[in-house]
């Protein structure tokens, strides 16, 4: 009995179409096309994207001239410049053996090659030994008494030695811009550091707010400013120019605008400013130091204070107490907080001035009990 015919149709998703064949082959190119821009879009992409995400943060900084210390403005930016190039050169001691040596020995060795030397009982070589170890171990010793003598050299609380008397400057971090205070002109400036060329820069800093970091990549030196202590931090320009200066410690919401703008002008060019800062800024009174102190930024505090007389990126203070930065401190320490004591004259505690006075000493000291500002009522 012949076997029954099965007249029973494929389901329509196993069916293949007349065509299969071109489609396939579509599919197939479209496929290794896809493939194919992958792995060039990968290795061609990633480099891309890095670069353009290394641009961005300067891309709001054209107003500035120099926003590395690669392209340093000063002695201590340009000594640490040297010294970063000269560390990634002794490094390269070690690196560049394993990247060449690498690739030569996996083409060596590779299967294939009958000219490479087969010793299957090899185990140990004392010259390679000594050679893998003594090198690094080698560049450790010569780096680390190289380190400890730049160390001390580019101490920051080192004073520079120049002809003229240093520049003093209190810097007080605050959220989410620096006031920079000029105690012997009974000035400061918020957004601006102004100072002249060739004079040493010695600077006192703190916070008011929570630990923030400041540099100014062009003249080198990074140093932190933590609330109720003191740091404090030396520099100078040899040029003349205008330098991104910002915070690099992550300290809320408005962390991103918290840059400012470090001008060395000429010695004529700094007193036009100072006499400019003097004849056109806002009075520094408890009301405007209410506007300083707050959670803000600087086109904020311009606003506030109604200062469209002043450059863009800058509000301007006059008429400022010179012991603005000691009441600050003072704050921390049992201190009145309110704005109106800060900018106001006080008697001052003489051992917390003697130990502001010490300089690094002031760490050791502890804050107020309450952990911040003494209570007071603004």
């Amino acid at each position: 009995m012949p076997a029954a015919e099965n007249t029973r149709e494929m389901p329509a998703h196993f069916q293949v179409p007349t065509e299969s064949g071109t489609a396939l082959m579509q599919l197939s190119q479209r496929s290794a096309l896809r493939k194919t821009w992958f792995r060039y879009g990968t290795v061609l992409g990633w480099p891309l994207f890095f670069l353009v995400c290394a641009s961005l943060p300067f891309a709001d900084e054209a107003h500035a001239d120099v926003v590395s210390f690669l392209h340093s403005r000063g002695p201590i930016a340009a000594a640490q410049a040297q010294h970063f190039v000269n560390v990634v050169l002794i490094m390269l001691i070690v690196v560049l053996p394993v990247l060449i040596g690498t690739p030569l020995i996996a083409w060596r060795y590779r299967y294939g090659n009958k000219k490479a030397r087969y010793t299957p009982t090899w185990g140990h070589s004392k010259w390679l030994e000594a050679l893998i170890w003594g090198g690094p171990v080698a560049i450790v010793i010569v780096m680390g008494i190289w380190q400890a003598h730049d160390t001390t050299v580019l101490d920051p609380y080192r004073p520079l030695k120049t002809a003229d008397p240093p520049l003093k400057v209190d810097v007080i971090g605050y959220d989410w811009k620096w006031l920079f205070v000029y105690p012997q002109l009974h000035i400061a400036s918020v957004g601006q550091l102004v100072f002249p060329e060739h004079r040493a820069l010695d600077m006192r800093l703190t916070s008011d707010s929570v630990m923030q970091s400041f540099l100014i990549p062009a003249l080198g030196s990074q140093i932190y400013a933590m609330a109720a202590m003191q740091t404090r931090l030396h520099l100078i320009s040899d040029s003349t120019g205008q330098f991104l200066g910002e915070n690099t410690q992550y300290d809320g919401m408005g962390f991103q605008h918290e840059k400012f703008i470090a001008r060395a002008t000429t010695q004529a060019g700094f007193g036009d400013w100072v006499a400019k800062v003097k004849a056109s800024g806002v009075p520094l009174t408890a009301k405007a130091y209410r506007v300083v102190r707050a959670d803000n930024t600087v086109p904020q505090i311009r606003a506030a204070l109604k200062a469209a007389r002043m450059p863009p990126d800058a509000v301007f203070f006059n008429h400022v107490n010179p012991d603005l930065y000691y009441n600050v401190m003072m704050s921390f320490h049992g201190g009145p907080s309110s704005s109106a004591a800060i900018v106001g004259v006080h008697p001052k505690n003489p051992h917390m001035n003697h130990m502001m006075n010490m300089g690094p000493s002031i760490a050791s000291l502890a804050p107020h009990p309450s952990g911040h500002h003494a209570a007071a009522t603004e």
